[in-house]
Parts: structure tokens; sequence; C-alpha cells
């Protein structure tokens, strides 16, 4: 038995400023850190909707003051995080390049004093409120959630039905509860305030701020030195039975796969479905074909750009009103845009299904094209590109898929590059719309408390609006499978980590083996316990994950082994990941494929409990043309894979010698060791994948 922890408030007695120079950083960021409560707190509900009045939306005074007005940054976010000692509130705001942050500090405090001068309305409140219910019931929407949730409150609130409290609390907030937890602890109190900014530019950090000192390692130092701990003794905590035995497996369960119907609306428009009534919740996807594959290759990021502008206002609606009119809902409206498609999403209650419905509607067919929000998102978007291109995550990334692909436009990234959308009018957006929507390219899945008739009816008149055309996609050769390998080197200079990609261009979603192929994968790199993990992370401690997997959509996808690594032991990483996939082109043993087995098959008994998870599955089978059981046909292959048949897909897919090797890291010290691979010297390339001269 022991005591619960007793909550700590945090006191400031003045407000404290550092800074940071980061090397890797091409923008500045400020974080404002004001100390709250424990998350036991009677304030703990009100602090959390005061974050979002301050932060969410464009009504938002930090959103119109900081983003709207003095465009000092592309958003802003306010957010109280509680703990079970305390808590704290913070505002974290990434600015442009040339952002100065002691504007934005002083902006924050302007849009505070806005909020304390202006208010907000019960309607404002209301909004608030309905997406948390919204929020509330998606938390709980599987067993793993459900656990979790009541046994945090069992935990730490006495009580797992603590949890219905919980929402009840947040529903009875009232306006004078958010005004006075604001002048508690915002109001005039101290705070902390970092300041992160890019190397050598300490003239946009807050005037006033401290060097922070951070210690970095010397990227030229040994790989750490691992202590054993055979000769630790740690005190056993007494146990009922015996924790060191393993439990016999029960029996293998059986995947309970959703009841699944399809309907033919016209137009060339199928709606799939499937009811699913536990939670009044209703969660639906419009996919329309299409994506980067049919944009200008001169202008790479329109499809990205569309769907961004979709949710930014409707012919009748500008940008504010329609944010309102889906929040006031408590419904959540996105729009998604991919390499092959763009996909709008809707979650809802389901007594908010029809207007919700409705306003899908009028973003699709009544896009309001505001010129002054398609030069901020376009602004945004040029500057995320930046920043991405000092990440050696991205960067590995873009550069993969265009060594991969090569002129192939999937070789692309889906964002585009600042040339590519600085070159990128309003109008290329809606003639990608206005030529590329047609009814013939879309599928709708609907998952959640909706009957097979109603959710028919409901989308009868969306598809009778919906204009039909005539779409037709441009064909690009995919690049020949190369028989050799290649290493290839990007430069981040004093990079303390490298990024490792290596792989090639594999199969379709659509292949009779790729199913078999993620199986096969398993022990390899498909889950924590894989060949790669293992050595990578648990034995010689490099990285924090290491892991190999197929993708594949209707077009050929990829074979990627991948790591971020210390960059000091980036010549033996790649060593080992080429070894380990030598290794596994011999046969596997019985015992490894019985533990893929289990794995795989036992995956499936929780995979397809939420209706985020059901309407994927929907998707697939709509993408792919399967079976609606078609998890069963895939459980088949597991149980019928024999050493055998995993060693010929071994062979035959997992080759080290015909791979590309990219590496993304400090070139001043992991370059030469590269050579020892025996694949050549290494190709340098740049952040774009173009070659160095």
């Amino acid at each position: 038995d022991h005591d619960d922890p007793v909550a700590q408030p945090v006191t400031l007695s003045e407000t404290k400023r550092v800074y940071h120079e980061d090397n890797f950083a091409r923008s500045p960021r400020l974080t404002m850190a004001f100390p709250t409560v424990d998350f036991k707190h009677e304030d703990g509900a009100s602090l959390e909707l005061l974050a979002q009045l301050l932060g969410d939306g464009k009504k938002a005074p930090l959103y119109k003051v900081l983003v709207e007005e003095k465009k000092l940054a592309p958003g802003v976010s306010s957010y109280n995080q509680a703990q079970e000692i305390a808590g704290v509130f913070e505002v974290t705001v990434t600015g442009f390049p040339t952002t100065n942050l002691t504007d934005v500090e002083s902006a924050v405090q302007e849009a505070f004093a806005r909020f304390e001068s202006e208010g907000f309305s019960e309607a404002d409140l209301e909004r608030l409120k309905a997406k948390y219910e919204t929020s509330f019931y998606n938390g709980i929407s599987s067993v793993f959630f459900k656990s979790y949730q009541l046994a945090f409150y069992n935990e730490y609130f006495g009580s797992p039905d603590a949890l219905a409290r919980e929402l009840q609390k947040v529903l009875d907030v009232t306006s004078d509860d958010i005004k006075r937890v604001y002048q508690q602890y915002l109001k005039d109190r101290p705070y902390v305030v970092t300041s992160f900014v890019p190397k050598g530019k300490v003239d946009l950090v807050v005037k006033g701020s401290d060097l922070y000192p951070v210690v970095e390692e010397a990227i030229v130092e040994q790989v750490e030195k691992t202590a054993k701990g055979d000769d630790i003794e740690v005190a056993k905590i007494p146990s009922s039975f015996d924790r060191s035995v393993d439990p016999e497996d029960g029996p293998q369960p059986e995947v309970n796969l959703p009841e699944i119907w399809k309907e033919d609306l016209g137009k060339g428009v199928t709606l799939y479905g499937s009811l699913h009534d536990e939670l009044p919740l209703i969660n639906f996807s419009i996919t329309i074909d299409g994506g980067m594959l049919l944009e200008d290759p001169d202008k790479i990021g329109i499809v990205n750009l569309v769907a961004q502008m979709m949710t930014e206002g409707t012919a009748n609606k500008t940008p504010v009103e329609l944010e309102e009119a889906i929040d006031s809902l408590g419904s959540s409206i996105r729009v998604n845009a991919s390499k092959e498609d763009i996909q709008i999403v809707a979650n809802t209650l389901k007594r908010n299904f029809k207007p919700t419905l409705e306003l899908v509607e009028e973003i699709l067919f009544e896009p309001r094209w505001d010129a002054k929000e398609f030069e901020r998102v376009k602004r945004e978007t040029v500057e995320g590109i930046q920043r991405r291109s000092a990440e050696p995550s991205a960067i590995s990334r873009t550069v993969f898929d265009k060594l991969v692909y090569g002129d192939h436009i999937l070789g692309n990234a889906l964002s585009g590059t600042v040339d590519s959308v600085e070159a990128i009018g309003l109008d290329d957006l809606k003639s990608y719309v206005d030529t590329n929507f047609s009814p013939g390219l879309a599928t709708i899945s609907i998952v959640g408390d909706i009957r097979h008739s109603e959710a028919t009816q409901a989308f009868a008149g969306l598809v009778k609006r919906w204009e039909e055309k005539q779409v037709t996609f441009p064909e690009y050769a995919l690049p020949k499978a190369s028989k050799k390998a290649r290493v290839y080197f990007v430069d981040v200079p004093d990079a303390k980590q490298s990024e490792i990609r290596i792989g090639y261009l594999a199969m379709p979603r659509t292949d009779p083996d790729f199913y078999a192929c993620t199986v096969m994968n398993t022990q390899l790199g498909g889950n924590f316990s894989g060949d790669v993990n293992m050595v990578l992370r648990e034995e010689k401690g490099y990285t924090y994950g290491a892991r190999t997997g197929f993708s594949g959509s209707r077009f050929p996808g990829t074979f990627v082994a991948s790591s971020a690594v210390r960059s000091n032991a980036t010549e033996d990483s790649v060593k080992i990941f080429k070894d380990l996939m030598t290794a596994y082109r011999e046969p596997i043993e019985e015992a490894d494929l019985e533990f893929t087995k289990n794995v795989t098959l036992k995956s499936n008994a929780r995979r397809f409990e939420t209706l985020n998870a059901i309407r994927g599955m929907i998707e697939t089978i709509a993408t792919y043309g399967l079976p609606f059981d078609y998890i069963r046909d895939e459980e088949e292959v597991v149980r019928k894979m024999t050493v055998e048949s995993h060693n010929a897909l071994a062979r035959k897919y997992i080759r080290p010698d015909a791979m590309i090797y990219l590496v993304v890291g400090d070139a001043a010290t992991q370059l030469d060791g590269l050579k020892s691979l025996g694949y050549g010297d290494p190709v340098l390339l740049d952040k774009d994948g173009d070659f160095v001269e």
C-alpha cells in the first residue's frame, strides 16, 4: 500500500525568459507556460474550455491577433495540461522564419486583453461543449479505449464511473467559471517563456531572455557503453502466482467482422455502409479518385491546396461562419488530399447527422475560393515546406520517393516544392475541381448508428445534385527495377542522428503476393520484436525504433527498412540492416513462424471496433474490389503459410543487393564509412534529391 501523491501546485515569483539556438530549426518558436492545477482540481474543466476559447478556431483571439491581423505565424495553439501533481497552461507559437518572438509575446498579451474586454458568447461556450461531447464518445469507442479510461478513473479518482462524471463537469461549466479561471491563472500572472530560434538568429528571441545551457553530444564520440544489471538486486513485489511462468495460450480468438452493405446510388457513385449502434455517433467519408495523379506536373501541390481551401468558407458562409456551423453541431469535417485521391471525412453525433451532411454538400458544391484566405494558405504551405526542409525525417521520405519512382508523378511530395506552390494561382484550384470532381470517381462510406435505408435516402440528394464529368487520367511510366544496390547520401551538417531508408519499388496492393509478404515481413521488422528492432534498439542501443514493411496501393508501393540512429552508429547500423536482410533470406525457424501466425491472427480480434477502423476497412474493400469478408481470406493465407512458402517469399522480395540505400545525416563524419558496404562510393544528393556536382 502507498499514499497517493499530494498535489503540489507550482508558484512563480516572477516571469522567467530563456532561449536556445537550435542548429536544425528554420523558424522560431515561442512557448508561454503558466502554472495551473492537477487533474483532480475542480478548475480543470474550466481551464480546458478556456484554452479552446483563446486559441481554437478563427474567432479565437490568439488566432485573430497573431495569424490574421499581425501575420506573425501560420497558427497558434493553447491547451491546459493537467497531471497528478500539478498542471500547466501553454500557449505555443511557431512563427515564420523572420518573426521576432518579442512581437509574438506582446501579441499573445494583446490577445489576452482582447479576450478580457470582448469576452465570448454563450453560443461559443455551447459550441465547445458540443465538440467535447462528441470527442468523449469517440474516446470510449473501443475495448482498449474503454479499459484505459475506466482503469485511469478507478486508479486516480477511486471509481471507474467517475468517467461519466468528468463529462458532466465539462457540460456544467458556466461563463462565470471561464472568466474566473482566466483571472486566477492567466491575467497578470508570472509565467515561463522559452524562445527556440535558428542558429545565429539570437536577434529573434524574446527581449530579456537568458541563454539556457543545453548540452549536445559530440557526434564523433564512441557509442555509449552499456552497463549490465546482473549484479543489481531488485526487490520483487509479492504476488499470488509465479509471474516468471508464461500463461498457456487460450483458444485462437475469432475476428468479429461487421455486417457490410452496398448500394448503387447512380452516376457511378457506390455507397458502402455498416450499422454500429453502440454509441450515438456516425462517421462517413466521400472519396474522390485522382489526387496528385491529376495534377499539372509543373504545379505539384494543387490538390493539397484544394483540400485546405475547401473548408475555408463556402459561397454562403465566411470561413468563420462555416467553422461555427460545424462546431455548433459538435461535428468535425476534414478534407484530406493524398497522392491518389481527395477525401471529405465527417464525424458527428447521430442527432446532428442531417445538418452535418448539408454542410458537407455545401463544402463540396459551393466552395468560396476566397482570395485573401488563399494567399494565407499558400504562404503557410510554403513556410511548412521550408520548415520540413530542415527535418531529416522529412528529407529522407521526399528523397527516397524521388529515387524510387524517378520521373513518375508519384515521386513528388504531395505538398509540392516552394517553386511549384509559388506558381499556383486560385484559378488552378478552381480548374482542378471543375474538371476532376466527378461522381463517377466517388465512393461514399458510412458507419455508425444509421441504417441502410436511412443512409441511402440521405445521400440520394447529394448524388442527384452532382454533375457528371469525363475525367482522363494521364499515364506515367514506372522505372524499371534496379538489379544492383546503390548508396545515396544527403548532407545535414552537424546532425546528431542519421535517417536511414533502405528499399526498392515493390508491388501494388492488388498483387497476389502482397498480403503474404506483409506476413512474411513480421519477424524481420513488422513489429516491435522484429529482428531489426531487437538488434538496433534492444541489443545495440543505436535507436528508439527500427522497422521494415511493404506498402502499396493501385500502384506499386515500396519495401522500406528504416530507422533514425545515433550519428556515430550510422555505418554499423546500415551494415546490420544489410546483414539481417541477407540472413532473413534463409529459412525461418518453425517457432518464429508460429509466433508470426499468432501475432497476426490475434491482432485481428479487436482490430475493427472503432468507427474509423470499420470505415477504413470498408474503404479498402471499395478501393480494391475486395469481398466483404476479405479479412477471413487473409487469415487463411496466414494459417496456410509454411516455412517453405515463407522462405520463397523472402528470397523473392528481400533483396539487399538490389536496394536503394539512403542516409540523411552529417556527411563530414559519416559519408566515407559507407564505402565499406561494397556498393561503390555514396552518391551525394541535395535535400530535394538532385545530384550535387
